[in-house]
């Protein structure tokens, strides 16, 4: 696990970023806080099986605009509970939406299925929800094996003995307006992950040579059904101040990046989730449509970065331990 300086999630003003990882159970969550009255918020759920939690307060029609955080989480749907850690967290911290008797924080979560790898009877909870807000912090985003990104798996078309670890990468541009556009994603696809630039698998289904092969073709030539242990989850953000309405076209034209480097992808047995976050931190406007592109960009950079930062864990091999063995098909 490694990290980058000024190129991940946290390049973005207003906006911190913290883990709890249980390796031996190969699980986790990752919290991405927003500072004082939070970030306007947009989200789209592209995938068929999606896990989430305060989502619909997204809505562009709905009355809410500003988040307090955003939980990316293991455990499948026992994983948001989680988010109940993350709400005490802000409120002892006086941070939430005014509620005139309280103040009320505003939590949006989902989750990711990674049960069938290490412990099953193991899940993120409140504890480790609140665990990792004290542990966020401004610091470049530490990724690979880590957070919501700990049990995550790559290539489950021929089952789980045949995948490749997936895990938490983040990426980050720095516009010439000075705006910055920012991703972060949990890499839990049942398809592969491609290099667009190559046309190559990076991590994904294995053959019976240790090689990869391409799931798309196999479920295309073998008529296989897709397994349904999957879902990538991402945030992308940006410090330029958008609407509510932008912020969910941005959060629309972010999963084209997805779709560039994950096949198959927004299958009914993923739960594929993308929220986008506006700080206002920066002064400088910003076309919606350039934030959208550029927040495509980054999240499939984020993707490609998630699995070459993953390190094997509870018996599924890295792509750095997959890579030379065998020929792409």
């Amino acid at each position: 696990m490694t990290s980058h300086e000024d190129q991940t999630l946290t390049a973005v003003a207003g906006l911190t970023v913290g883990h709890w990882t249980d390796r031996e159970a190969a699980t986790g969550c990752t919290v991405v806080l927003c500072a004082g009255e939070g970030a306007v918020a947009g989200v789209d759920v592209r995938g068929s099986a999606p896990g989430t939690r305060e989502t619909d307060l997204l809505a562009p029609l709905n009355l809410i605009d500003r988040i307090h955080a955003v939980l990316l989480t293991g455990g499948s749907a026992f994983g948001l509970d989680a988010a109940g850690g993350v709400m005490r967290w802000l409120e002892e911290r006086h941070l939430g939406c005014e509620m005139g008797v309280c103040r009320v924080p505003l939590v949006s979560a989902a989750v990711l299925f990674d049960l069938g790898v290490g412990r099953a009877d193991v899940r993120p909870d409140a504890a480790a929800g609140y665990a990792a807000c004290e542990a966020a912090s401004t610091a470049a985003v530490t990724r690979g094996s880590v957070g919501a990104g700990t049990g995550a798996t790559v290539g489950k078309v021929l089952g789980f003995e045949r995948a490749t670890k997936g895990g938490l990468g983040s990426a980050a541009v720095r516009l010439g307006s000075g705006v910055v556009v920012a991703a972060l994603a949990a890499v839990n696809a049942g398809g592969d992950v491609i290099d667009p630039a190559r046309d190559e698998v990076v991590a994904g289904a294995r053959g019976d040579d240790g090689g990869y092969v391409r799931a798309a073709r196999l479920l295309h030539d073998m008529a296989l059904r897709a397994p349904g242990e999957n879902t990538t989850l991402a945030v992308v953000a940006t410090d330029a101040a958008l609407t509510k309405v932008q912020a969910t076209k941005m959060a629309q034209m972010a999963h084209d990046g997805l779709a560039r480097v994950i096949d198959p992808v927004h299958t009914m047995y993923d739960g594929d989730t993308v929220f986008a976050l506006a700080t206002g931190a920066s002064d400088v406007s910003l076309d919606v449509n350039v934030a959208g592109a550029v927040a495509a960009h980054v999240l499939a950079e984020a993707v490609v970065d998630a699995v070459l930062a993953a390190d094997s864990l509870a018996g599924v091999p890295a792509a750095s331990d997959v890579r030379g063995r065998g020929t792409p098909s």
